[in-house]
């Protein structure tokens, strides 16, 4: 082979370098992704040892269940740059959660710390003073979280219809107010939303040592499940 040949030879070889390294990183990234959404332990090729799959800030509610929702819920029912608010209905909710609705609340109790319920009156989306306080104080105390979850819900009051209709109003006042209130360049990336009307992940009397807005006293599963549950959740995807 002359020495002109040689060239174009490896010249053609460099060039493929790239091509079958950028694949296989994409390769290797589809399967650290569905192993993390698995909640499986990701080893580091090159050293042998775990890849840290949680910032150093993330908490230990961050199961691999938490993670799965979270990502679903961002990606099918948040807003993430499309230009317009997006949320998920109870019948898409169970195909996000893909679990029972007490499995899913199982998965906040160990934020109790860390996050609230907005209670609204019967029938209404209108948030009141207390409501915004508390909406305003869990917003402003971000602590380097990335996500924000809104998950509102009716009582069982009424028609399936119209409580689907209620819980969506009452996730969009959250929005509303929180879009009006901190004017967060970042807040249509870092907010998912819900809606699950009467049908699924009812809250039961567990929430009522929650940080929550409304009297005192009223904290029935009527009262506790007119509400939006809200909060800074502080995991890595």
């Amino acid at each position: 082979m002359n020495s002109v040949a040689l060239r174009v030879v490896l010249g053609v070889a460099c060039a493929a370098v790239p091509t079958f390294m950028a694949g296989g990183w994409v390769s290797g990234a589809g399967t650290r992704l569905a192993k993390i959404e698995a909640g499986d332990v990701v080893e580091d090729e090159a050293d042998g040892g775990e890849v840290a799959i949680a910032s150093a800030a993330d908490e230990g509610y961050c199961s691999g269940d938490l993670r799965k929702i979270l990502r679903r819920v961002l990606q099918s029912c948040g807003l993430l740059g499309s230009g317009e608010v997006r949320g998920c209905q109870p019948v898409q909710a169970k195909n996000v959660a893909t679990m029972t609705g007490q499995d899913f609340n199982a998965l906040f109790l160990p934020l109790s710390q860390r996050a609230g319920i907005i209670q609204f009156e019967r029938d209404s989306a209108e948030l009141d003073a207390s409501d915004s306080a508390l909406l305003d104080k869990l917003f402003a105390d971000q602590r380097g979280a990335s996500y924000f979850f809104v998950v509102a819900r009716s009582s069982p009051e009424g028609s399936v219809e119209h409580n689907r209709a209620l819980s969506q109003r009452r996730a969009d006042s959250v929005m509303t107010h929180l879009r009006s209130t901190f004017r967060d360049p970042d807040l249509d990336r870092e907010v998912g939303m819900l809606w699950l009307g009467e049908e699924y992940a009812q809250l039961e009397q567990d929430f009522c040592g929650w940080s929550r807005s409304g009297a005192a006293d009223k904290c029935k599963p009527k009262d506790i499940n007119r509400s939006a549950f809200v909060a800074w959740i502080d995991c890595r995807l």
